[in-house]
């Protein structure tokens, strides 16, 4: 049976590929505890569920769509305000995201062909680098999955002269943007893509003006939906310029450089993923010289642009990875193609059969470790900086302390240079306030617990003179630690 000539039989077969990637996704999603990059996302969901409307923040806050997308979901899992989410329910959006990415390779079956797009799909839902991203609390899920919606919908529109695909992948577009602001390397690695294989096998058609200017109008209102917050901050286009500079100065590093190699590292724990790519470009490259694989040649492309441009820049972050991964998965997905094409004999393909669910293994193996049995530890290469589970005590112990002393509602102060994630793990609490190192206000040294950390040189309020200490683990090498008076005698 032919695959590529059946498209419902396909398309069910990347639905069962989704299901199988959300079945994954869905486990133990509370147990890792939340990094400060997700606890800082929620702060802001938690505004957004009690009624206030999103600001743009160009200092690390990023667009407006994740939250746009994360509020319903935790609204419908039962939340209505910061103290009430959960990290599952703040999870869900990202996992949902990525479950529905798999979805369109099925659609993009007539650019790459069948083959390439069911490695890719598998690729997606079984790696540890996919898998432990989708459940994490940020940006990067919904951007590449708008990123691969625009490359699916942008083809069609051209394709079928369509302005409705125009119109979705405008609103893909203006979804990119309201994430990262990255997504202007991707929109670059997607031009030059269509440039060049327009240089080397001359594109058929062109696209109307008219399908164009439905895709542009979508982008233009989806973007000002969003970034307005549906018309209630207009003050978004006076934030936007003072961005640029911001995420110029982020580039340099703050902290964060790696080495040029440090992605190629993350993609693949194998080395047999690395070979079977190779094989695709060189497979690819054999086809453009007979004149076709136009959509591969530009796939090619667009990996090769994105992977240069996030590689050269100092500041690196291993989620980034995440944006490689689309044509990373295709450049395999097309090695295993022409290996597939070369082998004739059904005892040979039963072998690439085999190797292929061993290798799936393989990969399923290191997801069961890297995102189940050991999220949050440090030897852990996608976690980056995590929270420790030792926080987790930390809200608990108060409780304890508090009920002990029979304070109803206790005044917590955190003198910090930097108190994140410790906003989320303390929401429960009705009276928190959040100083820089150095506050001696009446509401710090009043307080009934303080909260400092090891690395700041924290003046200790006379209050707190003599008082009992506990020690909390917040990062690698992060300490919190607790002030409070005594425990009173049983």
């Amino acid at each position: 049976m032919d695959l590529n000539q059946t498209p419902r039989l396909r398309m069910a077969i990347f639905i069962a590929i989704a299901w199988l990637a959300l079945l994954l996704r869905l486990p133990q999603l509370a147990d890792r505890p939340m990094h400060t990059d997700e606890a800082v996302n929620a702060y802001i969901t938690g505004d957004i569920l009690q009624g206030a409307a999103y600001h743009y923040d160009p200092q690390d806050r990023h667009g407006p769509a994740l939250y746009a997308l994360a509020a319903p979901v935790a609204a419908l899992a039962g939340a209505g305000d910061l103290a009430s989410l959960t990290e599952t329910s703040l999870r869900l959006t990202p996992v949902i995201c990525g479950s529905t990415l798999i979805v369109l390779f099925g659609l993009a079956v007539e650019m790459f062909g069948f083959l390439p797009c069911l490695v890719a799909a598998l690729l997606f839902a079984v790696a540890p680098l996919p898998v432990y991203y989708n459940r994490y609390f940020i940006h990067e899920t919904p951007f590449l999955t708008a990123t691969f919606g625009l490359l699916v919908a942008g083809w069609r529109a051209w394709q079928r002269e369509s302005p409705w695909a125009a119109g979705v992948a405008g609103a893909c577009a203006a979804l990119m943007l309201a994430s990262k602001e990255t997504a202007v390397i991707a929109w670059l690695g997607l031009i030059t893509g269509v440039l060049v294989a327009a240089r080397w096998t001359p594109l058929p058609k062109r696209i109307s003006g008219r399908t164009i200017g439905v895709g542009l109008a979508v982008f233009a209102v989806v973007s000002l939906l969003l970034f307005t917050w549906f018309g209630r901050h207009w003050a978004v286009f006076t934030d936007l310029w003072p961005a640029v500079n911001r995420f110029a100065a982020r580039a340099g590093g703050e902290g964060h450089e790696k080495p040029f190699t440090y992605y190629l590292g993350l993609l693949d724990g194998t080395f047999m993923l690395f070979l079977l790519a190779l094989a695709g470009v060189y497979a690819v490259i054999c086809e453009v010289v007979k004149g076709s694989g136009q959509a591969r040649l530009a796939m090619i492309a667009f990996g090769v642009v994105s992977w240069l441009v996030y590689s050269a820049i100092p500041y690196k972050q291993p989620w980034l990875a995440l944006n490689l991964w689309l044509p990373f998965a295709f450049l395999v997905g097309f090695g295993v193609d022409a290996i597939w094409d070369e082998v004739k004999v059904a005892k040979g393909r039963w072998v690439i059969g085999i190797g292929g669910v061993c290798l799936l293994l393989t990969l399923g193996a290191q997801t069961q470790e890297w995102v189940f049995q050991k999220p949050a530890e440090e030897k852990n290469p996608l976690a980056y900086a995590h929270t420790t589970p030792d926080i987790l005590r930390l809200a608990p112990r108060i409780e304890e302390l508090a009920a002990r002393q029979h304070l109803t509602t206790p005044r917590i102060a955190v003198v910090a240079a930097d108190a994140w994630p410790l906003p989320w793990y303390l929401r429960r609490f009705h009276q928190v306030g959040y100083w820089p190192v150095g506050s001696t206000n009446a509401a710090v040294t009043t307080a009934d617990f303080y909260l400092t950390l090891a690395t700041d040189d924290t003046p200790l309020p006379a209050r707190f003179q003599g008082a009992r200490t506990e020690f909390f683990g917040v990062r690698p090498n992060v300490l919190c630690v607790l002030w409070h008076a005594p425990e009173p005698a049983p």
